[in-house]
């Protein structure tokens, strides 16, 4: 990969620099995106993402000195594999022939809950739909969508209020 990065430097300057930030960050960026991601390929993959972002920023990030520029390049792997999880959790959704456990009463109504979650915007639905299907706690919920534990929290309270609003012009009513 170096190679291909290099031929897309002007100078042999620019091509020294980077080969030298490269050999010398490259595994700490896979370590930082495995840590966020915890997965082999796709790590690699937001490596890469951060050495292109390097790239098409090199003037800015050439510009830096040594630790400012090492602090750069760890902040970018992180938050391009946060990216990374960020893009999965909004593509990823309940398949629609799941069928969930329901409790032994209060089934037809349980099922109707399930919908009316599914029908809320993407923003809300999967975290509703770890909280009140899966049974999954904020810090759970948290950890498995790479979120703060208080933006999971903001999630649930607005997320409950169209929740109960939908259930409110569903007939239902509450507390």
């Amino acid at each position: 990969m170096l190679t291909m990065y290099l031929a897309m430097l002007g100078s042999e300057e620019d091509r020294e620099r980077f080969t030298l930030l490269y050999e010398a960050h490259e595994k700490r960026l896979y370590a930082v995106a495995l840590k966020v991601l915890r997965d082999p390929t796709r790590a690699e993959d937001a490596a890469q993402q951060t050495w292109l972002q390097v790239l098409r920023n090199w003037e800015r990030i050439n510009a830096l000195d040594w630790d400012s520029a090492a602090k750069y390049l760890v902040v970018a792997a992180r938050n391009a594999a946060l990216d990374m999880l960020k893009k999965e959790r909004w593509n990823t959704s309940m398949p629609e022939d799941w069928d969930p456990p329901a409790p032994e009463d209060g089934q037809g109504e349980y099922q109707r809950l399930v919908e009316l979650i599914r029908s809320l915007p993407e923003a809300y639905r999967r975290v509703l739909e770890l909280k009140f299907v899966e049974e999954e706690t904020n810090q759970e919920i948290a950890r498995r969508l790479g979120l703060k534990e208080s933006t999971v929290s903001t999630k649930v309270q607005r997320g409950r209020r169209l929740l109960l609003d939908a259930m409110e012009q569903e007939g239902y009513s509450y507390g």
